[in-house]
């Protein structure tokens, strides 16, 4: 079973659940997967592959993540919540994430490999760092170790 239609059972369980937050995100997730099913000239009941529906997934959290930043600025902390609600469930989809402490190894190891130092080389290593650890590490804390490393 792929992750499209995994995701497209649950939506019935958090139909039933009367679970709004859940079932906000899976509509979303379904509303995007239909969309970039479209985009790529599928047809728009075709079942997305697991890496092409990861994708779509990472979009979502990510916009989820830029979303919750604006409505704090703005003030409004009940949007907040709500994205942070559907955040919650969009994450749980994701695959586990390295942790700082594990990039911290294989940065350190690429940048001695390299032969990097300073904060000149810094795109060089992040570069290759985000070809090799491409959908295990947030970007964000790549960068945090790689401006550590070098700093």
């Amino acid at each position: 079973m792929t992750l499209h239609e995994q995701i497209k059972g649950e939506m019935k369980e958090a139909m039933k659940a009367k679970n709004q937050p859940r079932l906000m995100a899976i509509r979303g997730l379904l509303s995007a997967f239909m969309n970039e099913a479209v985009t790529k000239r599928y047809k728009p009941d075709q079942i997305l592959t697991n890496e092409e529906a990861l994708v779509v997934i990472k979009r979502a959290v990510n916009q989820r993540k830029d979303a919750i930043n604006q409505f704090k600025t703005g003030g409004r902390e009940d949007l907040a919540a709500n994205e942070q609600g559907e955040l919650v469930y969009l994450e749980k989809y994701l695959p586990q994430m390295m942790s700082c402490e594990e990039i911290k190894k294989i940065a350190g190891a690429t940048a001695s490999t390299l032969g990097v130092d300073g904060k000149a080389n810094a795109g060089k290593l992040m570069s290759v760092l985000m070809k090799e650890l491409k959908g295990r590490a947030d970007g964000a804390d790549v960068k945090a170790v790689v401006d550590e490393l070098l700093g």
